[in-house]
């Protein structure tokens, strides 16, 4: 088994991941930690942290507090404050290109580019999560019955992508072709941006509340069931009439966190026991990268060679895996 790295905190884990090669833990009490080497404590947010996000665009962690700020961590230890919104929480953060960052808070979504001030989208009712497409200035959100696309540098009006019920996340493919939400009522809804055309991925037990993207946009692997579930995506029709691969089931042990390998067809499966698998695509091969814990795994996250994964708990445990080990 591959040498595990423990740390152990007082709070919930919201994200693990690498900035540049240093692991780091965005708490829910709103402070970030880098434990190596001698822990580093970062004061982001008083009142407690509402939303963690890795922004690939910029390489740094965005985070969004209950004191109404969007606050940047950089790899050099130090925090930036995006954006604000009064006295409203920040629910939703994202990246994107040219340094730009995206937040909610209430029925608002902001759009801020690296230099300038931020722009405001109001909608009808609370914003739940924002994404930026891939490659321009491009923002989606997440509402009830449905998203809207946005241009977020000129006025012009959004277009809706409806579908009746909540919707509470949002996020494009890698290759920009799709758009997914997460709904409250165990499925994922999608649509082809190219012509508008519906998919539904049903089927979970339990609100999906991780997901993420393999190599090359061949699969969208995601939490919400006894084994993770990994839906086709690299045909043009994505997972429509299709069936999902399942990877890890352990009977009746619900899967909480899932992170595909940056460049190979593996993924990082967390369990509600606290036990994290790796395992390959092709043939459904487990490796054990953890036994268990005193809580469910919440967060997975590769550093960029994809030799060392970081995890985090409901619990507070966290820690790092050497793969190569």
């Amino acid at each position: 088994m591959p040498q595990v790295v423990p740390y152990t905190f007082d709070t919930h884990v919201e994200a693990a991941l690498f900035l540049k090669d240093a692991p780091v833990f965005a708490l829910s009490d709103g402070t970030i930690r880098f434990p190596a080497g001698g822990e580093k404590v970062l004061e982001a947010h008083k009142g407690g942290l509402v939303t963690a996000r890795y922004d690939a665009f910029s390489h740094r962690l965005l985070t969004g507090g209950e004191d109404g700020r969007v606050v940047a961590t950089l790899p050099d230890m130090t925090l930036s404050e995006l954006g604000s919104a009064g006295r409203k929480w920040i629910t939703a953060v994202a990246g994107g290109p040219g340094g730009a960052v995206g937040y909610a808070a209430g029925r608002s979504a902001f759009v801020r580019e690296a230099k300038g001030e931020a722009r405001e989208f109001v909608h009808a009712r609370t914003v739940e999560d924002v994404a930026f497409a891939p490659k321009g200035l491009r923002l989606a959100t997440a509402r009830y019955d449905g998203a809207n696309l946005f241009f977020a540098g000129t006025d012009a009006k959004p277009q809706e992508l409806d579908w009746k019920g909540p919707h509470t996340d949002v996020f494009f493919s890698p290759d920009g072709r799709f758009l997914v939400t997460v709904m409250q009522e165990n499925a994922l809804h999608g649509w082809r941006l190219e012509d508008g055309k519906h998919m539904r991925m049903t089927g979970y037990p339990a609100k999906v509340k991780s997901w993420s993207w393999s190599a090359k946009t061949k699969f969208l692997a995601t939490s919400g069931a006894p084994a993770a579930i990994l839906w086709p995506f690299s045909s043009k029709d994505g997972p429509m009439n299709k069936a999902p691969l399942e990877l890890g089931t352990r009977g009746d042990t619900m899967v909480t966190a899932v992170a595909c390998h940056p460049s190979d067809d593996i993924l990082a499966i967390g369990y509600a026991d606290g036990m994290i698998l790796a395992v390959r695509f092709a043939d459904s091969k487990e490796a054990l990268l953890r036994r268990g814990g005193s809580g469910g795994v919440t967060t997975l996250g590769w550093d960029k060679e994809g030799r060392v994964l970081a995890f985090g708990s409901d619990s507070g445990e966290a820690g790092v895996v050497d793969i190569a080990s």
